[in-house]
């Protein structure tokens, strides 16, 4: 009869609190400011390096820098960027169980204004916050 009850915290102790969210989402935000700024000065490579291990298992270095210079050279600068939202999550779609938080940034780049980017960092194994995707829209 123990059994029920104890299963019960053990569950409990796993689930993170809010606490913890917040210092996940708080750290996975400031993680993925220093990515966008990699992005934001042309630095594509470096922001490849940068990435996730499941970012740099989707697509090439390569493949990334040219898709990436097609997606935002267009687009010019962003001069404004604001924090529209950020959710800490374990699951996404498509994506392996783990701990991600989903970023949007209202953003105002000099040739299109009103974006939204949406930018997913995620923790790794050796717990440092990496981005795993990035979509403008």
């Amino acid at each position: 009869m123990a059994a029920a009850p104890l299963a019960g915290l053990l569950l409990l102790a796993t689930l993170p609190s809010r606490a913890d969210s917040a210092d996940a989402v708080a750290k996975a935000t400031s993680a993925t400011k220093a990515w966008l700024a990699l992005v934001d000065g042309g630095r594509y490579g470096a922001s490849w390096d940068a990435a996730a291990a499941l970012f740099q298992a989707a697509i090439t270095k390569a493949n990334w820098e040219k898709t990436i210079g097609n997606a935002r050279s267009p687009l010019g600068a962003a001069p404004s960027r604001t924090l529209k939202s950020a959710t800490f999550t374990h699951e996404l779609p498509g994506a392996p169980k783990g701990d991600y938080v989903v970023i949007q940034f209202n953003t105002d780049f000099e040739k299109k204004p009103g974006s939204v980017e949406t930018v997913t960092p995620m923790l790794e194994e050796d717990g440092t916050w990496k981005v795993s995707g990035y979509f403008i829209k």
